[in-house]
């Protein structure tokens, strides 16, 4: 497994408190104190998880994210915000982030959303080395032990978070899904996060999938409760 997390902010305190605690529950960290050292981090250190804030100097997070997604499809990166910030702002930028969490925020609490961001995206632990299988609907189809998703055949890089929730529509084909179990079956997890994150996912996937996003086809708005694949 790979437990590597690079932290990437400009305060040196924060970046110590941080790292202290998730050298303690057993992550290999590397720091960086700007978004351009972070992005050349990540080509030579290979993390699976960024902690990435978003207020640095240079290029912000907004920015780096966006540069990471694209690069690195499959990296695991959860945002970090002032508590003064909008998170409906974070989350509408839309650039790409798995999570997000508030500062001053509990050690313990992060821990667990890396652990949790880390079953999603490791391919090599025993539950997917064991499962080959590949769920097909239509022309669409998810080979769940490379985390790939294709269309027409034709590879759609997707995020881990998406991944997981493209997974879980097509286990439940046809039903309805509210946020809060999407968010369940997503993030195990929920802690305090806002049910918004689903939104911003699912409006991300439909970009990615549909003909037109505004008239979705696939991934179905069911008013009043939540989202159904069709």
């Amino acid at each position: 497994m790979n437990n590597k997390v690079l932290i990437v902010d400009d305060e040196e305190d924060i970046r110590q408190f941080t790292k202290i605690n998730l050298e303690f529950a057993g992550f290999e960290i590397i720091e960086a104190g700007s978004a351009e050292e972070g992005i050349k981090l990540c080509e030579e250190k290979n993390p699976a998880i960024v902690i990435l804030d978003i207020m640095l100097p240079g290029m912000d997070g907004f920015e780096a994210c966006k540069i990471l997604r694209e690069k690195y499809p499959k990296l695991g990166i959860i945002m970090v915000t002032a508590k003064s910030q909008d998170v409906d702002k974070i989350l509408g930028l839309q650039q790409g982030t798995d999570d997000y969490i508030i500062k001053p925020f509990n050690p313990q609490e992060l821990v667990l959303r890396i652990k949790s961001l880390i079953r999603r995206i490791d391919i090599s632990n025993e539950e997917n080395e064991n499962n080959s299988e590949i769920l097909r609907d239509g022309n669409f189809k998810l080979d769940l032990y490379s985390r790939s998703f294709y269309k027409d055949d034709v590879e759609i890089d997707v995020t881990p978070t998406e991944f997981i929730i493209l997974k879980n529509f097509f286990e439940h084909k046809g039903k309805a899904l509210t946020r809060e179990e999407i968010m369940k079956m997503t993030w195990v997890e929920n802690y305090n996060r806002d049910a918004k994150i689903v939104d911003v996912n699912i409006r991300r996937i439909r970009a990615k999938i549909e003909e037109n996003p505004a008239k979705p086809e696939y991934i179905e708005t069911v008013w009043g409760t939540g989202y159904r694949w069709r």
